[in-house]
């Protein structure tokens, strides 16, 4: 065996590609893809001159590449008035417990695969997925800013209003499906039986939860930049600030993928084989792919929809959002109860 051979067998090696593939190189490439989507719909729509007209043979990437190099060599300024610590470990730590969920999510049912079966995968990645937001409140605190302070009390409230949504929405579905496994969940969808038709409500709410947990519009409140600068993130500067709205899309891409393990079918109707090609990367690849459109969807109601006020965000997440979510989950409950599923 050569050292080529080697390293491909490093590679795909089932835990390794979990890890490094999954839960870092394919968040960040999807990511990179949707900044770009994200920002040449409202460029088309809004008529924005730089990432429309620049380079419009490579669809305006140049203009991406320019403000990821932007990013990268500004200056990172850290005022003196800052908790110095805190203020620089938040945004790294938001950003790795942004991923961190991917470690519980299974992209294919095939047993022997780690880390699958797990038998409470989704509790487990449910639970994981709500630990970043702590941080960026955190950071808020730091920076000693009463723009970033807002911001960050705008972001607990938020957090309150779209967490419960979110967890009632995809447990309807282990409600569905008596597990916890999203494994079972997801081969609970055999036959194009996808949870987003049979429950609707569910569904809905976990999508309008996602947009408020990852502040897309028309919930981008915690930094309105109109009213508080930059929110959470005012303080912040070159690679940090990059740092902190990485996060936020790494976050969706994970919710993303919940979402469609839960209402999608996942790697339905592929059906995994025993190898690494047909067991393991064939559906995570069917699985990656449903997520981004998913994203896409996300990132096109930036270009179309204009912000909530935080008290009609509010109003509308526990008079609205969490309401649909407790119906939702009591048709799930219901579905299960008559043999539906």
């Amino acid at each position: 065996m050569n050292w080529i051979e080697l390293i491909i067998k490093i590679i795909i090696w089932p835990p390794l590609w979990q890890l490094i593939v999954l839960g870092l190189i394919v968040p960040l490439v999807v990511v990179i893809g949707i900044l770009w989507f994200e920002r040449k719909t409202a460029a088309r729509v809004q008529r924005r001159f730089g990432p429309l007209h620049v380079s419009p043979q490579l669809g305006g990437a140049l203009q991406l590449i320019a403000d990821l190099m932007r990013y990268a060599f500004q200056e990172v300024i850290i005022p003196k008035t800052v908790d110095k610590g805190v203020f620089l470990l938040a945004p790294l730590t938001a950003l790795v417990l942004s991923i961190v969920p991917l470690v519980a999510v299974p992209f294919t049912s095939v047993a022997r695969w780690w880390p699958i079966p797990m038998d409470y995968s989704v509790l487990i990645s449910l639970a994981l997925s709500t630990v970043s937001a702590i941080f960026i409140v955190l950071a808020s605190w730091a920076s000693n800013n009463k723009f970033s302070i807002i911001g960050g009390m705008r972001e607990s409230y938020m957090i309150t209003a779209y967490e419960i949504a979110i967890i009632i929405s995809i447990l309807s579905t282990a409600a569905m499906t008596l597990s916890y496994n999203f494994v079972d969940v997801v081969n609970a969808q055999e036959g194009w039986k996808w949870f987003a038709v049979l429950n609707p409500l569910a569904f809905l709410a976990a999508f309008i939860g996602v947009l408020m947990a990852t502040s897309g519009f028309p919930f981008e409140i915690p930094e309105s930049e109109n009213e508080v600068v930059a929110g959470p993130y005012t303080e912040y500067s070159g690679l940090l600030y990059g740092v902190n709205m990485g996060a936020a899309y790494i976050k969706r891409f994970v919710y993303s993928v919940l979402i469609t393990l839960a209402f999608f079918g996942g790697w339905l109707p592929y059906h995994p084989g025993t190898g690494f090609l047909s067991g393991y990367l064939y559906p995570s690849i069917i699985v990656v792919v449903k997520a981004t459109i998913l994203m896409a969807i996300f990132s096109f109601l930036r270009a179309v929809y204009g912000r909530y006020r935080l008290d009609q965000a509010l109003d509308f997440a526990w008079k609205i959002l969490f309401p649909l979510a407790l119906f939702g989950l009591g048709l799930g409950i219901l579905e299960a109860y008559l043999g539906l599923i």
